[in-house]
């Protein structure tokens, strides 16, 4: 069963359609990224996940149950993107404030959480209103994850972190999913979601273009290939089986490949290759394909 599925959802607010029929499932042991800028509609999808706003159409499905059910709720972890904190309390008592409302589960993993995100007994004694962005963000992913929740709901949460915290976060998500515990990572931060996540859902203006494994979408894309020959660049290259265009000049051949890479390969194993440059595509590459797709079909 999935942890979370959410079926044909739709919201509007006034004119502005957040959501048109959004479908997607998370397994439990699964990192979802959750990808588009800013206004895509993703923060819209997880109110809606967490019985915050009310959908116009569809229906969504936590841990088997509707999201209202305080059963399934009490079994989240969410962080959400406007992370607002009561400034008057230290992070000690605001980490114990939070996990009162839970007395069925308690901060099992509250201190594994300090350490992975350098969170230190000195910043943990201050008042929260004088802490700085980025150790208020670490205190929200703490209120998240200390009770071990079955599902996690996560809203760009690496905003303001330092690059070491930020590599402390990934290990702990890693550590989550091999544990069984189902994660939805909502990022507009490419690189982050691609270290952690093997699927994504990719959003834009509240229309879902794809939700694939990430080596499936790059499959899709086509790449770019540079060859510079020692004689004369061959001939029926353009002819292979996925190049899309060639560019010719002199030595120099510039071929643009969709699919199978092998037959390409082999032709160019029986030549006399000076310099190849074959880069693999990342995930700002295959989102920015969807994203320049979608817009020629419009």
């Amino acid at each position: 069963m999935p942890a979370l599925e959410v079926a044909d959802l739709a919201k509007r607010y006034g004119r502005v359609r957040a959501l048109r029929g959004v479908s997607f499932a998370l397994e439990p042991g699964e990192i979802l990224g959750y990808l588009g800028p800013n206004g895509a509609g993703k923060t819209t999808t997880l109110r809606l996940v967490l019985g915050l706003a009310r959908a116009d159409r569809g229906s969504v499905r936590l841990l088997g149950q509707p999201p209202s059910r305080p059963a399934s709720r009490e079994r989240v972890g969410f962080l959400p993107g406007e992370l607002r904190l009561h400034g008057g309390m230290t992070g000690h008592a605001l980490l114990d404030h939070f996990a009162r409302f839970r007395p069925a589960r308690p901060p099992v993993l509250r201190e594994r959480l300090l350490g992975a995100l350098d969170l230190r007994g000195s910043d943990l004694s201050r008042r929260v209103k004088w802490l700085s962005h980025g150790t208020r963000q670490k205190l929200g992913l703490v209120i998240a994850l200390q009770h071990d929740p079955d599902v996690v709901l996560l809203d760009e949460p690496t905003n303001g972190l330092d690059p070491l915290v930020q590599q402390g976060f990934c290990d702990l998500v890693r550590e989550l999913a091999a544990r069984g515990r189902a994660i939805l990572l909502s990022s507009h931060v490419l690189s982050e979601v691609e270290a952690v996540c093997g699927r994504v859902a990719v959003l834009r203006e509240g229309e879902l273009l794809a939700v694939e494994q990430i080596g499936a979408l790059r499959a899709r894309l086509v790449r770019r290939l540079e060859a510079r020959f020692r004689g004369p660049a061959p001939g029926g290259l353009a002819t292979l089986p996925g190049v899309t265009r060639a560019e010719v000049a002199g030595s120099a051949v510039t071929l643009w490949l969709r699919g199978d890479v092998n037959p390409l390969l082999r032709r160019l194993a029986a030549c006399e290759v000076e310099h190849l440059v074959f880069p693999e595509p990342q995930l700002e590459d295959v989102f920015l394909d969807l994203y320049r797709g979608r817009a020629g079909a419009g």
